[in-house]
């Protein structure tokens, strides 16, 4: 049995971990706005692998910090990424939700900070922190989704299990993989991301994956693990950095997060039609909602949203969450001779707390920073199907009627 856990480090904690979509932090900002920026990959190294993991971990490496929170059940360890010179940290929503402020950071030199979250995008498992009193930091050099390859070699570097600097190598196994992670209070993420089996365990939250030329192509954040473990089996899940630069430069830019909304609705137990066919069947449509203007009605079977193809009402969530509000994106409607395609222009709602159904305030969120020593995020134990062979760490139908 397999299922799919947040990977923050929990030390000492007695019962559950503080789960996602916890308290929304907002900073003063004053200043002006920053642009995060993203390299193309190196002409050589998308052709062939000429890099090196050596020259890969002394590049990104001194862009990695350790990230410890202080809970009310005791610490957590997880990892970052530093995205500006003067303190700008991104990480996993789950590493610091809960932390009450108490945030250390200790940078790859050894020397320590005291830290304060900027924001956080419960529905992407992302924050933004900021290090207090600092300057001259290295920022990381982010790389392009779109140049990621199935096959390509990747590092991981994060502190796993408190051992900070670890760096650890592998493959990008998939792309476009629906990964759902859901909390101890019940409550869950879906978002559409990199898989590789680099291995990664519970404190990797939050640190870097990159390639060859230390470029930063993802943002660990989940582990599938067997049943009764909670270390690395060679299935581990990253946000894509196109999806992380954007939610990392509203949140330093404006204090909050927003997503992409299409404005339906189904369930994420499974297709929705109650058959074996791909497809994720909506069951209502909200009114005056970009889904609505475009024409699409309850009953339409949502096969693929732009090239990704869509297996079930959580891969339309994950896929139409891999965009940005404001978006055109093309949803084919149907399969065989009767598919048509449907242009959609994606609207925008503020991301204070995951949602699960369009313009609605259900609860929402992600998995928890975890609990006992091991720090594992929550498996769930519902009877729904997997994409990794086990359970549906959601359960059969997390959401009841989820929505995007």
């Amino acid at each position: 049995m397999v299922g799919i856990v947040a990977l923050a480090l929990a030390a000492g904690l007695v019962g559950g971990g503080a789960g996602f979509g916890a308290a929304y932090a907002v900073l003063d900002h004053g200043g002006s706005n920053v642009t995060l920026s993203s390299s193309p990959a190196s002409a050589s190294n998308a052709a062939a692998t000429n890099g090196t993991v050596a020259a890969a971990a002394a590049k990104a490496t001194p862009s990695t910090v350790d990230i410890r929170v202080t809970l009310a059940q005791g610490t957590a360890e997880g990892s970052g990424v530093i995205l500006t010179a003067d303190g700008n940290v991104l990480t996993n929503n789950h590493v610091v939700a809960g932390s009450n402020g108490q945030i250390t950071v200790t940078l790859a030199d050894g020397s320590q900070h005291t830290a304060k979250v900027v924001g956080t995008s419960p529905s992407y498992d992302l924050a933004v922190i900021k290090l207090d009193g600092v300057s001259g930091l290295t920022p990381a050099t982010l790389g392009q989704t779109k140049d990621v390859q199935v096959g390509q070699q990747v590092v991981a570097i994060g502190s796993p299990q408190g051992l900070t600097g670890t760096v650890t190598t592998g493959i990008v196994s998939a792309l476009n993989r629906t990964v759902a992670v859901q909390g101890e209070d019940g409550t869950g993420v879906v978002y559409n991301g990199l898989q590789t089996d680099a291995p990664i365990n519970q404190g990797n939250s939050g640190g870097p994956l990159v390639n060859l030329d230390g470029q930063v192509v993802g943002i660990n954040s989940a582990i599938a693990t067997a049943q009764g473990s909670t270390g690395s089996v060679g299935l581990g899940f990253a946000i894509p950095v196109d999806q992380a630069k954007r939610v990392a430069q509203e949140i330093i830019n404006t204090g909050h997060a927003t997503k992409p909304v299409l404005g339906v609705q189904g369930s994420t137990g499974g297709n929705g039609n109650g058959s074996d066919s791909s497809g994720a069947q909506i069951a209502a449509v909200q009114d005056g909602s970009p889904a609505a203007a475009a024409g699409l009605k309850a009953g339409d079977v949502v096969t693929k949203v732009g090239d990704a193809t869509v297996g079930d009402f959580s891969d339309l969530v994950a896929r139409i969450g891999s965009y940005a509000p404001g978006d055109k994106v093309t949803l084919t409607i149907g399969t065989g001779g009767s598919a048509r395609t449907v242009d959609v222009t994606l609207g925008s709602q503020q991301d204070q707390a995951a949602t699960t159904s369009t313009g609605g305030s259900d609860s929402g969120g992600s998995g928890g920073n975890g609990s006992g020593g091991n720090g594992s995020g929550g498996n769930g134990s519902g009877d729904g199907s997997s994409p990794f062979g086990g359970q549906n760490p959601f359960g059969s139908n997390p959401f009841g009627r989820g929505g995007n």
